[in-house]
């Protein structure tokens, strides 16, 4: 610029003036404190802004300045100690006890004074220091682990245990064996195969010890079980089974068994059938009539 002397002013601009605003691409790399520091001091104006440091928020899962509760949960044999929010809801503390055992939440059933309500807080049921909280579930590995219920490997177990022992010497049956032969039995006569008779095969014992007889009505396709207190008329087609073992000491005489349903439960037994006749009642029951 030139003066009234004709000399000229050097007007030097400021490094302000001159300075461009940085852009915060090149800001990328910088550290956190230099970067919210220079973000603070230059905005796309080139003014200066008071932008605040952000926060992050843990939502509800911080427990500071909340009171806790010490607990016991016990799962599977197993005891976890855990502090949890008193006023924290049941729903939250299915979560902890899943965070803990891997057992989901929607298979657990979690216990205190009774079934523990998901809605109410720990407060609002009472939950105190040290308490006992019982938990009951399996957790979706130990499910697909089981392919058979406990209960059936009993059974089955059970089951095999008395094929390995004569049914004669197991202790329902001993009940009746040990009542001795009734004096009004059908004779038995060994060696020979006779077909059924005529009239019905009478004086044996069923389970409870009472006498039974048994006619077959072959014409009507029919077992009947007679008692002193009523007679059942059973078709021949729905007995599923027939099982028959010498009673032990008085091989000529067998006790037998009609399975009238799908399970073993549903056998009614009877004791003391002569021997002559066992092949001819099985054959008749399970449909191979035997004309001699």
């Amino acid at each position: 610029m030139a003066t009234q002397d004709g000399s000229e002013e050097v007007v030097m601009e400021t490094e302000a003036t001159l300075k461009e605003p940085q852009p915060l691409c090149e800001i990328v790399g910088k550290g956190n404190a230099e970067v919210l520091e220079t973000v603070s001091r230059t905005d796309n104006a080139g003014e200066s802004s008071s932008t605040q440091d952000p926060t992050v928020s843990n939502g509800d899962d911080s427990d500071e300045g909340k009171e806790m509760v010490d607990v016991k949960i016990i799962w599977n044999k197993n005891k976890y100690d855990l502090k949890i929010p008193l006023d924290g809801t049941g729903a939250k503390l299915k979560e902890r006890i899943h965070s803990l055992t891997g057992l989901p939440p929607a298979m657990q059933k979690v216990m205190y004074k009774g079934l523990l309500p998901e809605d109410k807080t720990l407060r609002e049921i009472k939950v105190t220091n040290g308490a006992k909280i019982m938990v009951v579930g399996s957790t979706i590995n130990d499910v697909l682990a089981v392919n058979t219920p406990k209960e059936v490997i009993q059974q089955e177990v059970k089951a095999e245990e008395n094929k390995k022992e004569p049914l004669c010497r197991q202790k329902q049956h001993r009940k009746v064996l040990d009542k001795g032969k009734p004096e009004d039995i059908m004779p038995s006569v060994k060696g020979t195969k006779e077909r059924l008779p005529t009239v019905p095969l009478a004086g044996m014992y069923n389970k409870s010890g009472g006498k039974v007889r048994l006619t077959f009505k072959l014409e009507q396709d029919q077992l009947w079980i007679g008692t002193k207190e009523r007679t059942e008329k059973i078709p021949m087609g729905s007995i599923k089974h027939v099982v028959t073992e010498p009673i032990e000491g008085h091989e000529d005489y067998h006790m037998m068994a009609f399975q009238l349903g799908p399970t073993e439960a549903s056998q009614y037994w009877v004791y003391w059938v002569p021997i002559q006749f066992v092949d001819a009642i099985k054959d008749t029951v399970l449909g191979k009539w035997q004309y001699f």
